[in-house]
């Protein structure tokens, strides 16, 4: 990590304008690079371990298919039996998981924001709606998606209220704890001004509560695909409009296993790209001013 000296100008005590030199901390060239390359090679050495086990131990590939029979299939199908290739029927069933994932996830981010400022604006409100929060939290979204499936309008419905009961209790708790985790001495700050309770809530809390709210960001947004995955294996959807949870288990039934394989790496490059936007949002929230992403100069 280098440092970049920055000079400002102020005004000393006997009224002369002075340099003072403020030490920005910067990450150096070198470990930009090795971010990114010691990732990349950990990937490739696990393709090649997985590639070298299956020829070594000659595995047919309807047990254990190796990463060049996975992306043969997925591209330009398999040679037998004569197969399409699978990416025109893995694509749409990802792009329908990928709209329950992320209505959900904007429906849980707006309620649990929501919630989470009328909760911890009246004690009175939090202790009788907070429990009832915790209650759908812990009840098993399979023993819910049952219910949901005859109550519900319609399948797709039912999806989207599973994913965003998964998702919306970690953005509430982290908001809840956010909101509550401002420094005593500021509050006392904003009464002494005269700051209305809206006043330190918009001015005050809601930036406090920013780092917070950023992770349970984070945990949303993996939580949601998850669950949105999880909610289809439960209602048991299936047919053209279906998501990718149906593909894998017909893939399974038929013992297509590259395409299972193929599904499996969709899901998983979505998590990780998932990941990857909300800890950018993150970062681009908190670089500038909070300690857990400003860089220490030591």
């Amino acid at each position: 990590m280098s440092v970049v000296s920055q000079t400002t100008g102020t005004r000393d005590d006997s009224g002369t304008d002075a340099q003072v030199a403020v030490l920005v901390p910067r990450t150096s060239t070198s470990e930009k690079v090795l971010r990114v390359v010691i990732p990349i090679l950990v990937v490739v050495a696990v393709v090649v371990i997985w590639q070298a086990i299956v020829s070594i131990n000659h595995i047919p590939k309807y047990i254990l298919p190796a990463p060049g029979d996975v992306l043969t299939s997925f591209f330009f199908g398999s040679e037998s039996p004569h197969r399409d290739p699978d990416w025109p029927v893995l694509l749409p069933a990802l792009w329908v998981t990928l709209q329950i994932t992320f209505s959900a996830l904007a429906i849980a981010l707006i309620g649990g924001v929501a919630i989470a400022v009328l909760l911890v604006q009246s004690r009175w409100i939090e202790l009788a709606v907070y429990p009832l929060t915790v209650i759908l939290q812990v009840t098993p979204i399979v023993a819910i998606a049952p219910l949901l499936l005859i109550y519900a309008p319609n399948t797709q419905v039912a999806l989207l209220i599973c994913a965003f009961l998964v998702a919306f209790f970690p953005i509430l708790s982290n908001m809840i704890q956010g909101l509550k985790s401002v420094d005593h001495n500021l509050l006392n700050l904003f009464d002494l001004y005269g700051a209305s309770r809206w006043q330190q809530l918009i001015f005050l809390k809601l930036p406090a509560a920013l780092p917070y709210f950023m992770v349970g960001l984070r945990i949303g947004g993996g939580l949601a695909l998850i669950a949105a995955v999880v909610a289809e294996f439960a209602a048991g959807s299936s047919g053209a409009g279906s998501g990718l949870a149906f593909r894998l288990l017909e893939a399974q039934y038929r013992l297509n296993i590259p395409r299972l394989f193929a599904a499996l790496l969709l899901l998983s490059l979505t998590g990780v790209a998932i990941f990857g936007i909300t800890s950018f949002i993150s970062w681009l929230a908190l670089h500038r001013w909070h300690e857990s992403a400003v860089r220490r100069e030591n």
